[in-house]
């Protein structure tokens, strides 16, 4: 799996992400659901459980940037 095909996929937080903060995320991905643990994309601020998500950047194997995928 290489980084274009995790960047713009959405996932829900699962664990609160946010500065300072390892978070976790659920993604749909390869026909299946994977978790990742997450980190806010710069600029993003915490972002709560249940929250839509859009991976902005993937670092390889298994941790994501993310940030909110609607506004506020």
């Amino acid at each position: 799996m290489g980084e274009s095909d995790m960047v713009g996929l959405d996932g829900r937080v699962t664990g609160t992400v946010g500065p300072g903060l390892v978070g976790e995320v659920i993604v749909r991905i390869r026909g299946g659901a994977e978790h990742f643990l997450a980190y806010p994309a710069p600029g993003t601020g915490r972002l709560a459980v249940g929250t839509v998500v859009t991976v902005v950047e993937y670092l390889p194997p298994r941790t994501v940037y993310v940030m909110a995928a609607y506004g506020d």
